[in-house]
């Protein structure tokens, strides 16, 4: 993957090739980018590498229902009785993974390299990767460096010092999905980096704070917007938190914006995640070619922090707390 440092004053026609360098023409590329917002870009963008083909998962895991089709159905219902504690362990889990993948990252290493320590520690854990080969995907973890806000796909390219890079991990254990993800920073950072990464720490903390039975979702998102809005952040509106457990996207709409369509009102054993990303600039995003990586239009850095969390009686419950 290679870095592109500056958009050319005169930008090509629609069928010439992209100024990135890619080779694809420049209405296939960033043309949508630079028209959405037309500023230089300082800091680069991330452009795609080299993606290893899909690991091996060993006899033994059992499989989600998506594996070998893509396409995911109703899941397969476990014992009721011991759903909680199943949730649990799959939570705890994805914790432990994401752990490992952190510590991990360091200039040099590649995303393709986190993606191998994401698929050994959880296969090793008995769990399965979830987002290998959902609905295509092709990888175990997701890597989201710079201005990519979510759904990156792991490849060849080395992390460099001073980057940010989002690592999302779910895993399939019991029966039940665990999901969760931080943004960390690659070696040392500046301090709008520094600043950004508390900021997404916080907004999750706000979303979470706003969980309690009774309420709708929409005060998750009002909590995390006021938040964002008050550390002079933008919150992406495409993507949304969800409904997780036997099936890996629920129905559950969890919001992170003040969204007057958050209706479902929270009840007790409501599992969902909150996952707000955060940028420096304009939130709003585009799909790269590959149909997945999602990144911000200007070019400015995102972060994307996320809980599996379980509405309580009285309040709410973390099911992916760090270890």
């Amino acid at each position: 993957m290679a870095i592109v440092t500056e958009r050319p004053a005169r930008l090509p026609g629609p069928n010439e090739r992209c100024w990135c360098g890619s080779g694809v023409k420049y209405k296939k590329c960033h043309r949508i980018a630079d028209e959405s917002e037309p500023r230089p870009v300082s800091d680069g963008r991330v452009r795609p590498g080299l993606v290893s083909p899909r690991r091996a998962v060993p006899p033994g895991i059992v499989l989600p229902d998506y594996v070998g089709t893509g396409k995911p159905g109703p899941g397969v219902p476990g014992d009721a009785a011991t759903r909680l504690a199943r949730l649990r362990r799959a939570g705890r889990t994805a914790a432990e993974v994401l752990r490992e993948v952190s510590a991990a990252v360091r200039p040099g290493v590649t995303t393709d390299d986190l993606d191998a320590v994401a698929h050994e520690a959880s296969v090793r854990r008995g769990a399965y990767p979830s987002p290998l080969g959902y609905r295509g995907f092709p990888k175990s973890l997701c890597t989201s460096v710079n201005e990519v806000v979510l759904h990156g796909i792991p490849d060849s390219r080395p992390l460099r010092e001073g980057e940010i890079v989002g690592l999302d991990v779910t895993v399939y254990l019991d029966g039940v999905h665990g999901d969760t993800c931080v943004t960390v920073p690659v070696g040392e950072v500046d301090e709008a980096a520094r600043n950004l990464l508390q900021a997404g720490r916080e907004c999750l903390e706000a979303g979470i704070g706003a969980v309690r039975p009774g309420r709708t979702t929409r005060e998750v998102g009002r909590a995390i917007q006021a938040h964002a809005d008050r550390r002079g952040y933008g919150v992406v509106r495409e993507y949304c938190g969800h409904g997780i457990g036997e099936v890996f996207h629920g129905e559950i709409y969890v919001p992170h914006w003040d969204d007057p369509r958050g209706t479902h009102e929270m009840r007790e054993g409501d599992v969902f995640t909150i996952e707000p990303m955060i940028t420096t600039g304009s939130p709003r995003v585009f799909t790269w070619r590959d149909s997945w990586t999602v990144a911000t239009n200007d070019g400015g850095r995102a972060v994307h922090f996320e809980h599996t969390v379980r509405v309580t009686g009285d309040g709410v419950e973390v099911l992916t707390p760090p270890p």
